[in-house]
């Protein structure tokens, strides 16, 4: 997992202060299944948090739909021009949604073209 198609540590979100910082801070973009809230980094590289509610479903369906945001940001995060925040709040549909809906959904929010 290394370079820019891994998920390391320094490319997560992990701080509650992070988290309420770029939701004050950020700019909102809403898609049928996300919520994504981004604003520009701090650091050298992206950075991605995600939040999935007990209302989205039970503890399958939530770590389900983490791993499917964290890998559409793993395979996003070459196309973004410059580094970006990006916290990702998973809506109540959101437990049935597919890779490629999710990809479609992130990179239309982000304005970073559809590659599924």
């Amino acid at each position: 997992m290394a370079g820019s198609r891994g998920y390391p540590k320094a490319a997560r979100l992990r701080r509650r202060r992070e988290f309420l910082s770029l939701q004050r801070e950020g700019r909102r973009r809403h898609t049928a299944h996300l919520v994504l809230i981004q604003r520009p980094s701090t650091g050298p590289q992206s950075r991605l948090g995600v939040t999935v509610s007990k209302r989205v479903g039970n503890a399958v369906a939530r770590n389900h739909v983490k791993r499917i945001l964290r890998e559409v940001f793993r395979h996003c995060r070459g196309r973004m021009q410059a580094p970006i925040d990006v916290v990702v709040i998973a809506k109540p549909g959101a437990a049935t949604i597919t890779y490629a809906q999710a990809a479609n959904e992130f990179a239309r929010a982000l304005d970073l073209g559809h590659d599924g």
